[in-house]
């Protein structure tokens, strides 16, 4: 099926290039999953990559937390993403001034070189956006930015006010390709679509094919149930990498996700 019969009024009305790419690789795949390789070490991620990757849409990652990183070990991930038409999404979750984001961007992960999509809070202002995205325009990329306007952690601060603000912000910015959802909440997803109309992507995480509570505090909704509400990615972990069958469960994953668009 071709990407603008599948996604309708969003392809039409996605102006960010970066959204146009994500749904055409969905289109080509069947499958609205961003995987979320929560993995430690540079070769368990380009491992789990190849296992998965004809099943997944976009790869979500914490550079941070990779314990043997170095520019050259992490080109492999790059590579590996790369080979399987993925784009890199960096879970940075930005909160800071525009000067210092911009400077983040860079620093010795050097995120602006590699990752197409990073992760923002507004809580610091507009800035923080045209910061991130002078990071890319230092090394002459494009990039998009998800502003979380909703968690799907127990307890999280972010309020009905803080989303509408958020989203303000967004609608202001041609930086913005979506915003970070909470899939653990059909009725939260829907209300976000309501308010950001047709024009912005969303993508959730807090889904998962058995919805029950895991740990510290995350909570879990189905991904069904998310993209009927109008997300248009679920983002997926421990229900692929955790898995005995990381690509059954990728495929199953993708399965489901894909059904759930042509249903909407």
């Amino acid at each position: 099926m071709r990407a603008e019969e599948a996604w309708g009024a969003r392809w039409r009305s996605c102006a960010h290039p970066l959204a146009h790419r994500f749904m055409e690789t969905a289109a080509e795949k069947e499958t609205l999953v961003v995987l979320a390789a929560d993995l430690g070490t540079v070769d368990e991620l380009v491992r789990l990559i190849h296992q998965v990757g004809a099943h997944i849409a976009a790869l979500k990652t914490h550079v941070d937390t990779i314990e043997d990183f170095s520019p050259e070990n992490w080109q492999n991930v790059v590579d590996a993403a790369q080979s399987h038409d993925l784009m890199l999404f960096e879970d940075r979750k930005f909160a800071d001034i525009g000067k210092v984001s911009l400077t983040q961007m860079g620093g010795v992960y050097d995120i602006r070189s590699w990752a197409d999509l990073v992760t923002a809070h507004s809580v610091s202002g507009p800035d923080i956006i045209d910061g991130i995205a002078a990071g890319w325009d230092e090394v002459k990329r494009v990039g998009g930015i998800f502003l979380l306007a909703q968690m799907s952690s127990r307890g999280n601060l972010l309020s009905d006010d803080y989303t509408a603000e958020t989203i303000a912000t967004g609608t202001a910015s041609p930086h913005v390709l979506g915003y970070i959802g909470n899939g653990s909440s059909p009725e939260e997803v829907a209300s976000l679509r309501t308010r950001v109309g047709v024009g912005r992507m969303i993508w959730t995480p807090g889904v998962n094919l058995s919805a029950t509570e895991g740990a510290l505090g995350q909570r879990y909704g189905h991904p069904t149930d998310a993209i009927k509400a109008g997300a248009d990615a679920i983002i997926v972990g421990s229900g692929i990498h955790g898995s005995d069958d990381p690509a059954a469960a990728a495929a199953a994953y993708a399965e489901v996700s894909w059904g759930a668009l042509l249903e909407r």
